[in-house]
């Protein structure tokens, strides 16, 4: 049985048939909105992110099948945290920590689609994804987390996929984010003053009229009846015969 495939990018449970899904069934002759609506009620859990999905559809039976694929681990990470983008200054500014728990998730969620060997190492993928946004997990970064991972610290955890979070340990997530951020709130004031008055100074360079160097003055050209050049004698007039 011949089969098309219709590959699209969509909204998280907010799929229509608008481009780029109904141009790209229409022709196929499918019921675009039996369609429409699997798309939507499959990708309900990411929205507000963009989804991967891809639409098999037999061209006699005009049966379908639709798979889910899943956003980028930072879109995955940026909803967890409800933030819109990741950190300019990753390593200094810090903006949330995610518990062990929500990185546990968002592995299960990629595990399938990373090239990680096991849940563990999946877990370590997305947290050095966190790490390249400014995000902390448990309060640390990377670097000291990740030796934490490698030693069992969190095994059993990761074992039993556990992904709940008490409303505690909430708490506590935003204290550690709070103590880290105040770490480097007077270094990233500099930081941020240095900038303001670079922008300022390139701002006032491009405002300043051009201006010649000194001593690029070049003398006018004489003219008649004009003051003879100091240092000169004026010529003298032909005596009379």
């Amino acid at each position: 049985m011949a089969k098309e495939t219709v590959d699209a990018l969509v909204d998280g449970g907010k799929a229509s048939a608008a481009p780029p899904l109904g141009p790209a069934l229409g022709p196929l002759k499918v019921n675009i909105g039996q369609v429409i609506a699997e798309i939507n009620k499959k990708t309900a859990a990411f929205t507000g992110m963009k989804v991967p999905v891809k639409v098999i559809v037999d061209s006699e039976t005009k049966a379908f099948e639709i798979f889910v694929g899943t956003p980028p681990a930072s879109g995955l990470i940026q909803k967890e945290l409800g933030a819109k983008m990741g950190s300019g200054i990753p390593n200094k500014l810090k903006i949330g920590n995610l518990a062990i728990e929500d990185v546990i998730k968002i592995a299960k969620m990629k595990q399938d689609s990373l090239t990680a060997k096991d849940l563990k190492a999946a877990v370590k993928t997305i947290v050095g994804s966190c790490n390249a946004m400014g995000v902390l997990v448990e309060g640390k970064p990377a670097k000291e987390i990740n030796p934490e991972i490698d030693n069992g610290v969190y095994d059993k955890i990761i074992q039993s996929e556990k992904i709940d979070v008490s409303s505690e340990k909430r708490n506590q997530l935003t204290e550690q984010l709070s103590a880290f951020q105040k770490k480097f709130a007077g270094e990233l004031a500099k930081m941020e003053t240095a900038k303001k008055e670079k922008e300022a100074a390139a701002s006032a360079k491009k405002a300043a009229p051009a201006t010649a160097p000194a001593g690029d003055a070049k003398a006018a050209p004489a003219v008649a009846g004009k003051t003879a050049p100091a240092g000169k004698a004026p010529a003298k007039a032909p005596a009379k015969k």
